[in-house]
């Protein structure tokens, strides 16, 4: 899916967003590695966006480096301040890669789900709106 034409699309180093009125934030990932140094700026400019707003969030994902350990400890520790959810958008599999990648052994902090379709992934996410 791509952004409304009437919504600013807001430049990032690891994904690209915009905001929508109905108070879903898009973001389109990019294919760079995820160092917590990044993350930490792409956790500003989520909060900036957003009005440091807690929000659902609906990435739709692309391929990229597994990250470091500290990274992924880093990131799961942080999605609790910045979102209230996260509806994963992606080819079959390559969510649920993340998914373990990421929380090996540990329920995901915030609720999350994958889907193929964005439509779903945007309907599940409004009841956390």
């Amino acid at each position: 899916m791509n952004p409304p034409d009437h919504l600013p699309m807001i430049k990032g180093e690891i994904a690209d967003y915009y905001y929508d009125p109905s108070g879903i934030l898009y973001s389109y990932s990019k294919g760079i590695r995820r160092t917590v140094e990044n993350i930490s700026g792409n956790i500003a400019l989520v909060k900036q966006v957003t009005g440091n707003k807690k929000v659902p969030l609906l990435i739709y994902l692309t391929n990229s480096p597994v990250p470091d350990k500290a990274t992924r400890e880093f990131s799961t520790a942080q999605l609790p301040h910045v979102y209230t959810a996260m509806a994963m958008v992606s080819k079959p599999g390559l969510s649920q890669l993340i998914m373990r990648i990421l929380f090996k052994l540990k329920t995901p902090p915030i609720p999350m789900k994958s889907f193929t379709r964005d439509t779903e992934a945007r309907e599940w996410l409004l009841q956390f709106v």
